[in-house]
């Protein structure tokens, strides 16, 4: 058997939280899909608060891979989408978003946010508000995707239609972020005082 390393691991644990949900799963049932003993993961992780914070943070591949911003970009443009393609990341698990909250961005999410916070300041955003408004548009798409993962999993159950377009409704309440920051980059331009010059 081929040694066990750290991303089979968490290959494999995310593959079977696609198959059985976050809550069934657990390093015994992982240790029993690699056909190892339980005890041989905790080479690897001391518990499985570290295995799970390690597939949210694999689980981000996607996002962490998109491209960067570039200086020509629109901030807003590129705002909206940045957050588009970290609800599509959510989407892509089972109960992403479950597994996701609560995390924080280390490694190179970490470094990518401050990239993207430098950006944001470079295009004219007080610094303050352009903090604020990464946190609250990552909140909002954390909890948007929970209550879609949540209504798609009872609708399936119920064998009902979802009650409302989640995408649409994602993107009407990022636009009302988007706006009020630009509202806010507006308000703290300098003005320039009237007069004769000195």
């Amino acid at each position: 058997m081929a040694k066990l390393t750290r991303e089979t691991v968490v290959s494999e644990a995310l593959d079977l939280l696609d198959e059985v949900g976050l809550d069934a799963v657990s390093t015994r049932r992982l240790a029993k899909r690699l056909g190892v003993e339980q005890p041989s993961l905790y080479w690897h992780f001391h518990n499985k608060e570290a295995l799970l914070s390690a597939m949210a943070e694999a689980a981000m591949a996607p996002h962490h891979t998109a491209p960067m911003p570039a200086p020509s970009d629109d901030w807003r443009d590129w705002f909206i989408e940045n957050s588009r393609s970290f609800r599509r990341t959510l989407l892509m698990r089972r109960e992403g978003a479950r597994l996701h909250a609560g995390s924080n961005p280390r490694g190179v999410g970490l470094s990518r946010a401050v990239e993207k916070l430098r950006f944001l300041v470079t295009a004219g955003l007080p610094e303050r508000d352009a903090q604020m408004a990464m946190l609250a548009a990552s909140h909002f798409t954390v909890g948007s995707v929970l209550e879609e993962q949540a209504a798609d999993r009872d609708a399936t159950a119920d064998g009902d239609d979802p009650p409302f377009d989640h995408e649409e409704a994602f993107d009407a309440g990022l636009a009302l972020i988007v706006d009020g920051l630009a509202a806010r980059r507006r308000s703290e331009r300098p003005t320039r005082t009237a007069g004769r010059q000195p």
